[in-house]
């Protein structure tokens, strides 16, 4: 078991450049995968979860060339030579990791496909409901068996003679919205789907730019079964979900400055800025277009933080940052109410009762509610052990909270970290070696693999 040591940060590094969207990335791996023909994908993100697509298309007959290498980071250029939609059988079971995102949209695709296939994944996949995406998938024809009345993984997905459907979510979920539009691809007539409020369109700017036609109509997302995607280049931006960390390290910091680089700035994932906003940090970007995803470099200058609400529409917008928006709302004054999100409860752990539970032991008020909590904010942080329920964003949001806590936070259970940001702990060490950033109270990092030694600090760290 992997543990991250952090104390008050010293400085804050002028800029980092965060690795790639993850959505993007699946959906990449996966259109290029049913193509036919090479597609090249830059600023891929080689997290574990995105690795399991790639991993998953290959079972299915892809060609995978892996290309280019960043140091500490991983394999972000690769090649992926599809052979139409017409998949293999695979020879095994395909394991999906803890990924959430691949289990369900490939559900989608494996639905349309003439044969069987058990999906299978960690212990924390195993409790997550499936349930969601089998019953517009039976609506539509294909077979989807699980565990229990959630329809849980392993999954066995039987396919073929698909019919197109209108389907209404009984719940904003983008993961259900994308896996019945990728049936639907298998599907003859028009297969619609019907949002309650609008979620990330990653899967309809995706198909944009691989050459499938789409529409929307008010609410409804339709596409037409028997197009394909045709293979073509594509350059993923940075993830969003990744660069909120450093703009709530820096955002509570009165006077600090710091710029993130090459961030995808689509307009369903940036949600986090305007919460930040409402909260009284200093936000701007700047923006260009690039292979159908807006991007470009947000500057974030810190001050005093005050509480807000965050509810209503925004929650799709902002699921995956809430954690960490609620580090924010720890750091400001006021209390700070999260509503509207019970879809937290079945993340890969229950998100409001780990957020809860590990703010108190820093010294919060919080109060935990059925679909949110309310937060009190502005007293001092404390140093605390930290569990991080084996949830990667749960231990990115503490880390960054241990940046503004008196004392030493460990956060115990780090390996899932690597699950979407590969390389975090390297730019959170930035916060203490970074020469060129913004000089304030800030902290030391160290990493403890259990059962491998303990990294000590120096001398001029047991000073500060």
């Amino acid at each position: 078991m992997a543990t991250i040591k952090v104390r008050r940060f010293k400085q804050i590094p002028a800029e980092i450049t965060v690795p790639g969207d993850k959505s993007i990335s699946h959906r990449a791996a996966m259109f290029a995968g049913l193509a036919d023909g090479r597609t090249e994908i830059s600023g891929f993100l080689p997290s574990e979860d995105c690795i399991c697509t790639v991993r998953a298309m290959e079972a299915l007959g892809a060609d995978i060339e892996w290309l280019e290498e960043t140091p500490g980071v991983g394999y972000t250029r690769l090649a992926i030579t599809g052979h139409g939609m017409k998949l293999q059988p695979p020879t095994r079971n395909i394991d999906c990791g803890n990924s959430g995102t691949t289990t369900r949209l490939l559900a989608g695709i494996l639905a349309g496909q003439p044969f069987s296939t058990q999906l299978t994944g960690d212990a924390s996949l195993s409790k997550r409901p499936m349930k969601r995406v089998a019953d517009p998938l039976a609506l539509m024809g294909a077979k989807v068996e699980g565990q229990g009345d959630k329809i849980c993984a392993p999954l066995t997905i039987t396919g073929g003679n698909l019919q197109a459907i209108t389907y209404t979510l009984p719940m904003a979920s983008a993961q259900v919205k994308s896996a019945v539009l990728l049936a639907g691809l298998f599907a003859p007539g028009k297969t619609s789907v019907v949002e309650p409020v609008v979620t990330r369109n990653h899967t309809e700017r995706l198909m944009s730019h691989f050459g499938i036609k789409w529409l929307r109509n008010g609410d409804t997302v339709s596409v037409y079964g028997g197009q394909a995607p045709r293979p073509t280049d594509i350059i993923v931006p940075g993830d969003i979900s990744s660069a909120a960390f450093w703009m709530v390290a820096v955002a509570g910091v009165p006077g600090a400055q710091i710029t993130l680089k090459n961030v995808g700035l689509n307009d369903t994932r940036t949600g986090v800025i305007g919460v930040l906003l409402a909260m009284g940090a200093q936000v701007t970007s700047s923006e260009e277009q690039s292979d159908g995803e807006p991007r470009g470099n947000i500057v974030v200058k810190g001050a005093s933080l005050n509480a807000t609400t965050i509810g209503g529409a925004i929650i799709p917008n902002v699921i995956d940052e809430l954690p960490i928006l609620a580090v924010a709302a720890a750091l400001a004054r006021g209390t700070t109410l999260i509503r509207d999100a019970s879809e937290l409860r079945v993340k890969e752990t229950d998100r409001i009762a780990a957020v809860a539970d590990n703010l108190r032991r820093m010294g919060v008020t919080v109060i935990e509610r059925p679909d949110g909590m309310e937060i009190e904010g502005g007293a001092q942080l404390k140093g605390a052990t930290i569990d991080s329920f084996g949830d990667h964003r749960i231990a990115m949001a503490f880390a960054i909270a241990g940046l503004h806590a008196e004392g030493t936070t460990t956060i115990n259970d780090t390996e899932c970290i690597s699950t979407s940001y590969p390389g975090f702990e390297q730019e959170l060490q930035h916060f203490l070696h970074n020469e060129k950033g913004h000089t304030a109270p800030i902290p030391v990092v160290s990493r403890m693999p259990v059962g491998m030694g303990v990294e000590t600090l120096s001398e001029e760290d047991k000073a500060d």
